[in-house]
C-alpha cells in the first residue's frame, strides 16, 4: 500500500451563495491523500505500467473545480472524494478543501471528508 499526497493545489472557482460569490471566482486550496496498491512489477522494473496516475486525477480535479459552480464547501469536497473513489485501485482517500478568507478573522475555513473500501 502506498500513500500519495497532493498538497496545496490552488484553484479558482465559484464557491458560495452570497451575491458577490455567485459572480466572482475565489480561491480554494485542495489537499488530497490517496492510498493505492502499487504493483510489485512496477517497483522492480521502474516502469509506470499499472500504477495509479496521480497526474491524471489531479488534472481531472482541476478541470472539475474550475468548470463548476458550488454553493457549499461540503458539496465540493464530497464530489471530489467521489471522483477519486471512481478508480477501483483506490483503497482510501481523504480530501480537504480550504476556502481562504471565508471568515473575517480566520485564515481559512476547511472541510474534510474521507472514504475507504
Amino acid at each position: 500500500m502506498a500513500r500519495i499526497r497532493v498538497k496545496d493545489l490552488l484553484i479558482r472557482t465559484y464557491i458560495g451563495f452570497n451575491p458577490e460569490e455567485l459572480v466572482n471566482k475565489q480561491d480554494v486550496v485542495i489537499n488530497l491523500e490517496i492510498e493505492v496498491d502499487i504493483p510489485a512489477e512496477a517497483l522492480e522494473s521502474d516502469e509506470p505500467d499499472g500504477i495509479y496516475d496521480y497526474k491524471l486525477i489531479t488534472k481531472r480535479i482541476i478541470a472539475f473545480v474550475q468548470e463548476g459552480r458550488f454553493k457549499l464547501l461540503e458539496a465540493l469536497t464530497k464530489n471530489l472524494l467521489q471522483l477519486i473513489m471512481e478508480d477501483e485501485r483506490v483503497r482510501h482517500a481523504k480530501v480537504e478543501v480550504d476556502k481562504p478568507h471565508a471568515l473575517r478573522f480566520a485564515e481559512s475555513v476547511s472541510f474534510e471528508m474521507e472514504a475507504q473500501r
